[in-house]
């Protein structure tokens, strides 16, 4: 099947089957979806929480309560649930590992390349940490790259998931420890196969038409 047959069939699932577990197989793919996002120069600003056991979904789910209620089922019936987390800094170290894992990768002809990639990612986590002070927004909008290319990438392997950004940050970045690490959660993503019972599964697409999106010169 096409990309434009998973682009348009995947959907944010409500209710996921508690019965249907996804395969080592998929959840391997799903890694590599993971690993292999595009980033902002390669920044790559980001770490993973992949929760399968029903103790780390309990975990998760403390951020899903009070006004976060509606939020909790799905993270308790998923298969397996994401945390993605962003960077909380960019410092100059990290910096040197990117290179480094750049280098072991075979990316650079020689040594000028190499400082040359050094060069134009430093220009750009200087503007944004230094000169804009975005740093932070800066690294999430990389986060959400990857979280789209796992939908997209989700749907091709027959998964469900649906993204959420319904919880309490505080409650979960506690419960794991995340800011001593230097992480900030950003999103939550259930993933799992729809139970019988999700309207959602459904209902028609609703998107902008053509003529009010685009304007083709």
């Amino acid at each position: 099947m096409s990309i434009m047959h998973y682009a348009k069939s995947r959907y944010s699932t409500k209710v996921f089957d508690p019965s249907n577990k996804l395969s080592h197989e998929q959840i391997a793919s799903i890694k590599e979806l993971l690993r292999f996002s595009p980033s902002s120069v390669n920044s790559q600003p980001w770490h993973f929480i992949i929760a399968e056991s029903p103790h780390a979904k309990q975990r998760i789910a403390k951020a899903t309560q009070g006004r976060y209620a509606f939020n909790e089922a799905k993270v308790l019936n998923a298969s397996h649930v994401l945390i993605f987390c962003t960077k909380t800094d960019i410092d100059d170290a990290y910096l040197q590992l990117l290179l480094e894992n750049e280098a072991r990768d075979g990316r650079f002809a020689n040594d000028e390349t190499k400082q040359g990639q050094q060069n134009g990612r430093s220009y750009f986590v200087n503007l944004h940490r230094d000169d804009l002070k975005d740093v932070h927004h800066w690294m999430e909008k990389q986060v959400y790259l990857n979280l789209g290319t796992v939908l997209l990438g989700a749907s091709a392997l027959g998964i469900d998931a649906v993204p959420m950004e319904g919880f309490d940050a505080e409650v979960l970045d506690e419960e794991f420890e995340l800011k001593e690490k230097g992480y900030r959660s950003s999103v939550i993503l259930p993933l799992g196969l729809r139970s019988a019972q999700d309207f959602n599964a459904k209902l028609p697409k609703s998107r902008h038409q053509e003529s009010y999106l685009f304007s083709e010169f």
